[in-house]
């Protein structure tokens, strides 16, 4: 029980409201292989609620506009440590080019601050460098994907009480989900009057 509250209590107000969990893609493109501090970001917005897409390093820029595109994601967040961050920009003409230019894109990592006025100009909604809190990290990104469905009007929440309750859903491989779609569930249906076993904000990662 005490896991389970502290499990609720880790996700934002803003993120509990939402009928549909936040959609953020976190990736890599250029050369840099270090993806420890990406995949810790992608498990603390796993944990708030938010369903990750994790790429792994090594992506080209079209990969990722198309992944984006095909998850509908709300927001991209790339990862650099070296100097991948001065690839953003043309992440950012893709997106428009693709007709994409209202998803929110975050960078996080060593970036200078000549580079990250240069990123802003470019339309880049934050960057985070090393020592950002993981609440600064989510809400700040849960704040951004919330204002960008009330610009888009598609902003749809929730008046269910939320009961604490809840486990977070452990992350699965495309494999292990793939495998688990001919396998018969052992949990009785859901009747009338009986809620759901799993809340809508739960969070569900793949990596």
């Amino acid at each position: 029980m005490n896991t389970d509250i502290e499990q609720f209590s880790k996700v934002p107000a803003d993120v509990r409201r939402l009928r549909r969990p936040p959609k953020v893609m976190v990736t890599k493109i250029g050369l840099d292989g270090h993806d420890r501090g990406s995949r810790l970001v992608a498990s603390f917005l796993r944990d708030a609620g938010m369903e990750v897409i994790y790429t792994g390093p090594w992506q080209e820029i079209p990969t990722v506009v198309n992944q984006a595109a095909q998850e509908d994601v709300d927001a991209i967040g790339v990862s650099s440590l070296a100097t991948d961050h001065l690839l953003v920009p043309k992440l950012m003409r893709a997106l428009d080019a693709a007709g994409m230019g209202d998803v929110v894109v975050i960078v996080g990592g060593i970036v200078p601050d000549q580079d990250e006025k240069m990123l802003q100009a470019e339309g880049v909604a934050a960057v985070f460098h090393p020592g950002s809190s993981r609440d600064d990290i989510v809400n700040q990104i849960a704040a951004l994907i919330v204002a960008r469905r009330q610009r888009l009007g598609t902003l749809v929440t929730t008046d269910h009480r939320l009961m604490p309750t809840a486990r977070a859903l452990p992350g699965r491989s495309r494999g292990q989900a793939s495998r688990s779609r001919g396998r018969r569930s052992s949990r009785p249906p859901a009747t009338a009057g009986r809620p759901a076993t799993r809340p809508r904000w739960a969070p569900k990662s793949r990596v």
